[in-house]
């Protein structure tokens, strides 16, 4: 006789069994998803139609900028700095005085060489009084020629006196006033190494201070002798004005530009490499010593090229340049290109397209060659617009 109710572990295997037999049933229903392309679908890609352009030919030449004057201040006299008439990290004027030192023992030595010329001058006056009366005594006969050559050596020797103290005298007076120091070229001033009160030697070794000339500045670009004749031959029957433009550090742009020079280079022997220096207006001081620049030089013009953006050419594992083009039928080519340079972020393709090409540059991952595709415009200014990774995987998908 069965019990009115069933045992707890006999409810909870049925139990087991319905959810067991619940899930065969759904998998059984459920089909595996068909991609769009196995379906015969057309797969959407976004392509960009291949025109033929003019395209600036662009030379990019690291480089270091550096004063184009600069000027080490040391001392030319002996003494102790009184005062320093300067301040430190301004713009001086040539001939600015900068330093004033202790002139009391010049001045001594001023004085006492002006002394001496006037003495020697005294001396002079009485020499050319004898000799004037010798002249007289002469045509009377009351003297010997013998006497009167010897007043006339006096004479001489005075005004040889006469000279050498004024010479010293001028020299004297150079002294004193190089104890007043002066800036001897235009430009900005850095710190001072000595204070008030501090002892100074005539040519010492260690600068006061010093003196950068920033207007204009000049671009010292360090190539290889190799570098230098391909850039010649890049040149060669372009109508360039040699003319470059600064590009500095965070990537704008300096608003004068400056001049490319080829004359005056020499080959270094040790490392067989050559110096250019490019000339760059800089009035605003926007331009400082040290900076890395690069020195973007206009060569010409490339008249109807080919233009295409970066994203659309891949590398092969040989390191071929290729590219998938939407052919007729709206079927997918594979084209090997030859690339020549880089334009901003495009390649300047010399061979494997034409213009009127629809070349693939959006959806690439998806579409292989012999494959059917709906070919759309492609949107490339929303895609540099968004340059974060996640948004350019998902303008790729």
């Amino acid at each position: 006789m069965p019990h009115a109710y069933s045992h707890p572990l006999e409810r909870l295997a049925t139990a087991a069994i319905i959810l067991l037999l619940t899930g065969l049933l759904g998998a059984c229903q459920d089909k595996p998803a068909t991609p769009r392309a196995a379906r015969g679908v057309p797969v959407e890609v976004g392509v960009v139609t291949v025109t033929a352009q003019d395209a600036p030919l662009e030379i990019l030449l690291p480089g270091r900028v550096s004063a184009s004057q600069i000027a080490e201040i040391r001392p030319q006299v002996s003494g102790l700095v009184l005062e320093r008439l300067f301040t430190e990290g301004s713009v001086v004027a040539p001939g600015q005085p900068l330093y004033q030192l202790d002139a009391s023992s010049l001045q001594a030595e001023r004085a006492r060489t002006d002394a001496s010329l006037q003495k020697a001058q005294a001396q002079l006056v009485s020499a050319r009084a004898k000799v004037a009366r010798d002249a007289e005594l002469l045509r009377a006969e009351f003297l010997s020629p013998a006497a009167a050559d010897d007043n006339t050596a006096a004479l001489r020797q005075a005004e040889a006196d006469v000279a050498v103290a004024r010479a010293a005298l001028d020299a004297a007076e150079v002294q004193l006033g190089r104890t007043r120091i002066v800036a001897p070229i235009g430009g900005r001033i850095e710190i001072s190494a000595v204070s008030a009160g501090a002892l100074v030697t005539a040519n010492q070794t260690q600068a006061l201070t010093t003196i950068q000339q920033l207007d204009p500045m000049f671009v010292d670009i360090v190539q290889s002798s190799a570098e230098l004749l391909a850039l010649r031959r890049r040149l060669e029957g372009r109508a360039s004005s040699r003319q470059v433009q600064l590009v500095l550090e965070d990537g704008s742009v300096h608003a004068q530009p400056g001049v490319l020079q080829f004359s005056g280079v020499t080959v270094d022997r040790g490392t067989g490499a050559v110096t250019l220096r490019a000339v760059v207006p800089n009035p605003r001081g926007t331009l400082l010593p040290g900076m890395v620049v690069q020195a973007r030089l206009v060569a010409g013009v490339d008249r109807a090229v080919l233009l295409v953006p970066q994203q659309g050419v891949t590398r092969s594992p040989t390191g071929d340049a290729t590219a998938l083009v939407v052919g007729d039928g709206n079927k997918v080519e594979r084209r090997r290109l030859q690339v020549a340079r880089a334009v901003g972020n495009q390649w300047l393709v010399s061979s494997g397209l034409k213009a009127g090409d629809r070349l693939v540059v959006e959806g690439l991952q998806r579409v292989r060659a012999d494959q059917l595709v709906t070919p759309v415009a492609a949107n490339l200014g929303a895609a540099r617009r968004n340059a974060s990774p996640a948004s350019a995987a998902a303008s790729s998908r």
